[in-house]
C-alpha cells in the first residue's frame, strides 16, 4: 500500500497494512512490570498519541520499538512482516526514527557534526551539510550546519534533531515531550511540520503530558495506566476531564484558591547581576523583581536564558562577587541576604526546590529518611552534633503519608521513585519546613497530570497561607493557572511584570524570544528567533 496523505485521522481500513503492531509485548523488571500484555496500531501517515501518568509504561515501550530495550514478550510487526528490533541501529534501518526529550547534542561541535555522529553509514561533512541545507530548508526547519551548538536556542536545537532524523527517511517517528521547552510561536512552527509528516505518509508516535496539544494535534490515543493499555480514543471528541480520567483513573479536582490578600514584601532582588561561570551560559543583567507574602510570582522563559543562574544566586549556592555586590541586592523577609550562603538563607525562612530532582533535589543513592537530613535538619534531626535517626525517619513518614508519595516508605532510595513521586516528596519535604519563602524551579516538568494537579495545589494552599512563592518553569499553561504576576527572564534580561490576567500567551511567547523593551519594535519575531543573540 503506498503511502497517501489522510484527511481526517488515519483511519485503518481492512485492506490497510499498520506500519506498525504491536501484540502482547511484555517487559518485566525486577520490582514492577513495565509492559503488560501491550497491543498497539499505527496506522501509515497517522499521528498516534500515547498518554499514561509516571510509570505507566510509555518510555519503556517507546524504547523497545527503537531497539533500546528487548521485550520479554509478544510480536512485533512492521508493515506486515514480525521483526526483532535488536538495537537503535536496527530500528533506524527498519525506518524508525526518534527524538528524545533530553536532547543528546555536543556543546562544541556544529550542527553538521552533531548530525555526523548519529548516521550509521558513511559521510562526507562537505556533502552532509549541503542535504541539511536542503531537507531543513524544504520543511521550513531553518537549520544551519555550520553553526555551533551552543549558540542554539533550544527551539533549534530541537529542529537539529528532527532534521537528524529526518535525513534518515523515517517512515515512522517517535516524540517524547516535544514541546516541553518551546515558545506557543515555536509549538505551531513544529505541528506544521508533523503534519506535513503525516500527510506525506510518515506514522508519528507522540508522547506528551499536554492534553491540549494532544486533542489539537493527534488523530488517535493509547491511554496505558500500570503497564496495560487502558483504552483507545479519538482526542478530539474528548475533553481534557475525560482524557485525564481515562489516565489516572479517576477525576482530577479543580484547582482552588483560598480568599487571599498579598501583603508584605517577603522577597526582594534589586538590580541582580550575575557573570556566568559556565561558558555557554547567560549572565544576568540588573535583574529586579518582588514577591509578596500570599503571591505566586511566575518568571517564564526558555531554559539557558538566565534561570540557571538566577536560581543559584537566590538560593545561596553561588555568592556571586560578594565584594562588589549590594548586601541588599537580594532581601529575604526583610534581612540583607545576598551575602548569606544557603544555612543563613534558610535560617531567614527561604525554601528551594530545585529543577534537577536527581542530583541536587535529592542523592539518588541514599534512602527518603537520609534525603531528609539535607535540607530539613532543622526539624530536630540533629542534636549536639548527633544524627536523630527515628526523627528523620518520622519526618520522611510525615512527608510520605501527607504527599501521597507512592514509594516502598522512609527506607525506599530516591532513584526507586518515579519521577513524579521523587517531586512529591521533595515538595512536602520543603513545604514541611513552613517556609516563609518559598522558590520552586519546573515543579511539574515530566510530571504527569494527577501529580502536576496535586503540586499545583500545594503551591495555591501554601500561599492562602501567606508564604511568597516565585515559580521558575517553561510550562506557560502552569504558570496562568496558578500565578497572581508573570514576567520573563530572556538573555539575561527580565521583562516587564504583568498580571496574569492582564497578559496572554502570544504576548509572553514573544517576550521568551527576547522581543521585550528596546526589542519589541519593528518586525513580527520568527517563531524561535535566538533569545540572547
Amino acid at each position: 500500500m503506498s503511502d497517501t496523505p489522510h484527511s481526517d485521522g488515519a483511519q485503518l481500513t481492512a485492506q490497510a497494512v499498520p506500519r506498525l503492531a504491536l501484540t502482547g509485548i511484555t517487559k518485566q523488571y525486577p520490582a514492577v512490570r513495565a509492559n503488560d500484555d501491550v497491543t498497539l496500531v499505527v496506522a501509515p501517515g497517522e499521528i498516534h498519541a500515547v498518554l499514561g501518568e509516571n510509570g505507566a509504561g510509555k518510555s519503556t515501550l517507546m524504547k523497545i520499538i527503537y531497539g533500546a530495550v528487548r521485550p520479554d514478550a509478544g510480536e512485533i510487526r512492521w508493515e506486515g512482516r514480525t521483526v526483532d528490533i535488536a538495537s537503535p541501529a536496527a530500528a533506524r534501518k527498519l525506518g524508525v526514527g526518534m527524538v528524545f526529550q533530553h536532547f543528546s547534542l555536543f556543546e562544541t561541535l556544529t550542527v553538521g557534526e552533531n548530525i555526523a555522529l548519529a548516521l550509521d553509514e558513511p559521510f562526507d561533512l562537505k556533502t552532509l551539510a549541503k542535504r541539511i541545507r536542503e531537507v531543513s530548508a524544504d520543511y521550513g526547519l531553518d537549520v544551519d550546519p555550520q553553526r555551533h551548538v551552543h549558540s542554539l536556542t533550544v527551539g533549534e536545537r530541537q529542529r537539529v534533531e528532527i532534521v537528524r532524523c529526518l535525513l534518515q527517511n523515517p517512515r515512522l517517528l517517535i516524540m517524547d515531550e516535544p514541546t516541553s521547552v518551546l515558545t506557543p510561536q515555536a509549538v505551531r512552527k513544529l505541528f506544521a511540520t508533523l503534519r506535513r509528516l503525516a500527510a506525506e505518509g510518515c506514522s508519528i508516535l507522540y508522547i506528551s503530558h499536554k492534553l491540549d496539544e494532544i486533542q489539537q494535534l493527534c488523530d488517535t490515543a493509547t491511554v496505558m495506566r500500570g503497564g496495560r493499555v487502558t483504552g483507545q480514543v479519538t482526542p478530539k471528541n474528548e475533553t481534557h476531564a475525560s482524557l485525564a480520567q481515562l489516565m489516572v483513573g479517576h477525576s482530577l479536582p479543580d484547582y482552588t484558591r483560598r480568599e487571599h490578600k498579598p501583603g508584605a514584601v517577603l522577597l526582594d532582588v534589586k538590580q541582580l547581576s550575575v557573570a556566568s561561570d559556565d561558558p555557554f551560559g547567560t549572565s544576568l543583567r540588573d535583574v529586579s523583581f518582588s514577591v509578596h507574602a500570599g503571591e505566586v510570582f511566575g518568571i517564564a522563559g526558555v531554559s539557558g536564558n538566565g534561570q540557571a543562574e538566577l536560581l543559584a544566586a537566590l538560593s545561596g549556592e553561588k555568592r556571586a562577587e560578594q565584594r562588589s555586590l549590594a548586601a541588599d541586592a537580594i532581601t529575604i523577609c526583610g534581612k540583607p541576604a545576598a551575602r548569606l550562603g544557603a544555612g543563613g538563607r534558610r535560617a531567614l525562612g527561604f525554601g528551594f526546590v530545585p529543577e534537577e530532582r536527581l542530583g541536587r533535589g535529592a542523592v539518588p543513592a541514599m534512602s527518603l529518611a537520609d534525603n531528609a537530613l539535607l535540607t530539613a535538619h532543622r526539624q530536630s534531626m540533629v542534636k549536639s552534633g548527633w544524627i536523630m535517626t527515628a526523627a528523620m525517619r518520622a519526618f520522611a513518614k510525615r512527608c510520605i503519608d501527607a504527599f501521597d508519595v507512592r514509594c516502598g516508605g522512609p527506607d525506599a532510595l530516591a532513584q526507586s521513585l518515579s519521577g513524579g513521586n521523587l517531586q512529591k516528596y521533595i515538595m512536602g519535604r520543603e513545604i514541611l519546613q513552613a517556609p516563609k519563602v518559598l522558590v520552586v524551579a519546573q515543579p511539574t516538568w515530566g510530571v504527569d497530570v494527577g501529580a502536576a494537579a496535586f503540586i499545583r495545589q500545594q503551591l495555591l494552599d501554601l500561599s492562602a497561607r501567606g508564604v511568597a512563592i516565585l515559580v521558575i518553569s517553561e510550562e506557560l499553561e502552569e504558570l496562568f493557572d496558578i500565578c497572581d504576576r508573570i514576567a520573563v527572564l530572556a538573555g539575561g534580561r527580565l521583562s516587564p511584570v504583568r498580571a496574569t490576567g492582564a497578559t496572554n500567551a502570544e504576548e509572553i511567547g514573544r517576550w521568551m524570544a527576547g522581543l521585550f523593551g528596546d526589542r519589541e519594535q519593528g518586525a513580527a519575531p520568527a517563531a524561535d528567533q535566538p533569545a540572547h543573540a
